[in-house]
């Protein structure tokens, strides 16, 4: 990567006027956290003949320190997905952009990248998001270290987000029920012990006890080793699978288990036994500080 990341080491943090950080605490290595997203996936339609395409996007997001954030996106170009779909692509003549129009939309593909764009989202409060509310850096240092403190921490943030989805849904779902939210209880735990290892500069020993809340949350799986599309080796967990009427949502995970952070993501969403595409996909990430300022995100 052309960024100069570095993950984050044990470290004091002591801010000015503040006295001694708790020992939990990592000082930031650099200007910004980095979250780096490059999101493959099959375009939902089908073009030219008859063949499909494969989607590749990155997205960036940068933290700074006292919650100001960036975000940067770029399209990444399509080619076609499979090796028949190659071979309709070059019998198509190799188009190398395609249009079509669905609900209204005007859709455009092409295999060159996008320009891209970066810039602030004015809308969204300072502060590193943490479940459904927003938290200092200071706080984010706070977090429990021991797995238990950490998952009764975050077991009661969802079943606060809970009992306030609850409420919120009588005026625009009166059949809904609390219940309707519970079952998936264990997943959203999971999920929020997710977004430690790298949506925000968690502390390593905070990510180290994420990474155990993870790992024994009823219904999570360890699935042993393997290697995201990059080649980086980690540990492979599948996600309990969400109780859902219509559709069936099957993801797993690939845990850098020396750094504690989250190297891909694996989506599997079937409805009616058939595969989403779009919504299906594989994500990798690189996480980590940086002293590169907010840009464009590279083509590659």
């Amino acid at each position: 990567m052309r960024s100069t990341l570095t993950l984050t080491v044990a470290a004091g943090l002591i801010f000015a006027g503040a006295g001694a950080a708790p020992a939990s605490a990592d000082a930031p290595k650099g200007a910004y956290w980095r979250v780096e997203t490059v999101f493959t996936r099959t375009h939902p339609h089908a073009v030219g003949s008859g063949y499909h395409l494969t989607e590749r996007s990155v997205s960036v997001d940068w933290l700074s320190p006292e919650g100001k954030s960036w975000g940067g996106y770029r399209e990444l170009g399509a080619r076609p997905a499979t090796e028949k779909d190659e071979a309709a692509w070059r019998a198509d003549g190799s188009p190398t952009t395609w249009a079509y129009r669905t609900e209204g939309m005007k859709i455009r593909l092409s295999t060159e990248p996008g320009k891209g764009f970066v810039g602030t989202d004015k809308k969204r409060p300072d502060g590193f998001r943490l479940g459904e509310k927003y938290v200092t850096f200071q706080q984010l240092q706070s977090l429990p270290t021991d797995v238990e403190a950490l998952r009764k921490y975050l077991v009661a943030d969802v079943n606060a987000w809970i009992d306030k989805s609850a409420e919120e849904a009588k005026t625009t779902a009166p059949k809904a029920t609390k219940n309707d939210w519970l079952v998936n209880l264990d997943r959203y735990v999971a999920g929020m012990a997710t977004e430690l290892l790298y949506v925000n500069p968690a502390p390593d020993k905070v990510r180290a006890a994420a990474y155990q809340v993870l790992k024994t949350t009823k219904g999570v799986s360890d699935l042993g080793r393997a290697k995201d599309p990059l080649g980086r080796p980690g540990q492979k967990l599948a996600l309990p699978v969400p109780s859902n009427k219509d559709s069936v949502l099957k993801q797993q995970l690939l845990v850098d288990t020396e750094a504690m952070t989250l190297l891909a993501e694996y989506t599997d969403l079937k409805d009616g036994g058939k595969a989403v595409l779009g919504k299906s996909g594989v994500k990798t990430f690189e996480a980590g500080w940086t002293n590169d300022k907010p840009a464009v995100p590279d083509a590659r």
